[in-house]
């Protein structure tokens, strides 16, 4: 029985240790396991870090914004010359009508007449001395029948053309008004993501990554100095209207009077002073001459990042003014606050 006994004793000792060491070793685990999630879990953000993540989203959403601006442009080109058709579809069957009104009263008079050839009835008239003026008129009546039938076809056809082009603009407006709404859902994305992270900060902090210290603006002594400096007057008048639009809110898509985004800035400035410039910074970038960046004036417009997303108005000093993005308004800054693609001077 001893005998038996003795390896039943150590049986349990061992099935007690080994239950020991089991629970000593889940619990070793257990306290890796939470150890390792608390030290692989990501760390809150420093506000340094929301403000390049937050940069990065708005720099996206300016270049969605310009796309966008580009396929707003060629939809509403799109739009006026489907209305232009459409105007032009309408006076043709306006001048249609007419003509069918024409014929329809020269068949009644024949019908009325019993479908006499006009020169007949002449020949059979009771004053035979005025007969050879009368046939004479016949045949021009005949020419102008004639003439006018050609020109109800002629109408016809041409409102065929028209329709089948208007058809087409049709196609191409659903497509830019398709090609619309993903811009500008790519657009609102963005920011949508940039407003959260910017919901993570305090008030402080918000501020720091906003920058308000960029947001100075100059003095009237200043803007005159800067537009004075300016090519010619034209240029002078474009910077002036910037300068009168300091602190005016950085709106996507917007091109005045009160609130701008980058392009809208700069087509509103030089509409101002008269010149019609393209929409977008893409197309904005070719309106003039390039110039290197040793040489600019005030007035000369200043491109930014490889995409040319990013556009703003050159007024002396090593400084622009531009409208960056939601995060703050149009303000005076650095032209080498963003990496510089190029510049135009426009006049």
């Amino acid at each position: 029985m001893g005998a038996h006994r003795r390896p039943r004793q150590r049986a349990t000792g061992g099935g007690r240790a080994r239950t020991a060491a089991t629970i000593t070793l889940a619990g070793a685990a257990t306290a890796t396991g939470l150890g390792g999630g608390t030290g692989h879990a990501d760390p809150q953000p420093t506000a340094a870090q929301v403000r390049a993540k937050v940069d990065k989203l708005y720099q996206e959403a300016e270049v969605a914004t310009e796309k966008y601006n580009g396929a707003k442009e060629k939809a509403d080109a799109a739009e006026q010359r489907l209305e232009d058709l459409r105007d032009e579809a309408a006076r043709k069957e306006d001048r249609l009508n007419s003509a069918r009104e024409a014929l329809g009263s020269v068949a009644a008079a024949q019908y009325r007449s019993g479908g006499l050839d006009p020169a007949l009835q002449l020949a059979l008239s009771s004053d035979p001395d005025r007969y050879l003026d009368g046939a004479a008129f016949a045949e021009r009546a005949g020419s102008r029948q004639q003439a006018e039938v050609g020109r109800v076809r002629k109408e016809l056809r041409e409102i065929g053309q028209l329709r089948g082009a208007a058809r087409v603009e049709v196609s191409s407006l659903k497509s830019r008004r398709a090609e619309l709404k993903r811009h500008r859902e790519t657009v609102t994305g963005k920011l949508e993501s940039a407003r959260r992270l910017l919901s993570r900060l305090t008030a402080e902090e918000r501020a720091d990554v906003g920058d308000p210290a960029a947001r100075s603006a100059p003095g009237p002594r200043e803007s005159l100095s800067a537009s004075a400096q300016a090519p010619n007057s034209r240029a002078a008048a474009a910077v002036a209207y910037a300068h009168r639009k300091l602190g005016s809110p950085y709106v996507w898509g917007a091109t005045g009077p009160n609130a701008f985004d980058c392009s809208g800035l700069i087509q509103a400035a030089y509409r101002a002073a008269g010149i019609s410039l393209p929409r977008t910074t893409y197309a904005q970038i070719d309106a003039g001459r390039r110039v290197p960046r040793s040489e600019l004036l005030p007035g000369d417009l200043v491109f930014f990042y490889s995409g040319i997303s990013h556009v703003g108005i050159y007024v002396g000093n090593g400084r622009m003014i531009h409208a960056p993005n939601p995060s703050a308004p149009v303000r005076v800054a650095p032209v080498d606050e963003m990496p510089f693609a190029g510049a135009t001077r426009v006049v």
